[in-house]
């Protein structure tokens, strides 16, 4: 399930899974101009890197971001059938990929507010169903996620803490789980391999970050 995923650096995947797709690009080490979709969950510079955005967009790529980022995408070159602005709880299609949005804001801290409709996606590709969780704390709105692989964030400070994120996956039950949002802005490595042990007997944690 994870063939073709990689966690690049915090929070930046990239899964090579039907179409080359990003999320939240940051610290790209190179040109590679091969994004066929672009996934931006909110605005924070560590999630929407334009600098880092320019060096994988072709032609014809994509971007899904919230609302608020679109008029910043359309300056920064983007055709405007190729940007798809969502809002939490709402299914989309893109390029044959379709998705839902999940709700992505904090509980108990002020970085990442409910209203501002930030989000993390659930993609389903070949009956799978992949969560890349965003900048979230534990809430009743993830707590409500049904998928196989889930990408969540471990590093505290603005995010879930390490344990948190294991409660919400012994919760919501994927097969497997990824920790990321760690070892840049915040959090260790030490907290995805605490993240890892405290998940479920029946859950794979494993840590894609190098």
């Amino acid at each position: 399930m994870l063939d073709g995923v990689k966690v690049l650096y915090h929070s930046s995947i990239k899964m090579s899974k039907e179409k080359i797709m990003y999320f939240d690009p940051y610290k790209i080490n190179k040109e590679y101009k091969d994004a066929d979709i672009i996934f931006i969950t909110h605005g924070h510079y560590d999630h929407f890197s334009e600098e880092d955005i320019e060096k994988i967009k072709k032609d014809n790529t994509f971007i899904v971001a919230p609302i608020d980022l679109c008029e910043k995408i359309r300056e920064d070159g983007f055709k405007e059938k190729n940007i798809i602005g969502v809002e939490p709880n709402n299914t989309y299609e893109v390029d044959g990929i379709k998705f839902d949005t999940i709700p992505s804001y904090n509980v108990d801290k002020p970085f990442h507010p409910k209203e501002n409709k930030w989000v993390g996606y659930v993609l389903n590709i070949k009956g799978e169903r992949y969560y890349i969780a965003g900048d979230t704390d534990i809430n009743e709105d993830d707590k409500k996620v049904k998928c196989d692989i889930a990408f969540v964030p471990v590093g505290g400070t603005y995010t879930m803490t390490h344990k948190e994120a294991a409660n919400l996956i012994n919760i919501i039950q994927p097969k497997i789980a990824v920790p990321i949002h760690y070892g840049s802005v915040t959090g260790t490595k030490e907290d995805a391999k605490k993240f890892v042990r405290e998940l479920k007997p029946n859950i794979q944690g494993i840590i894609l970050m190098k």
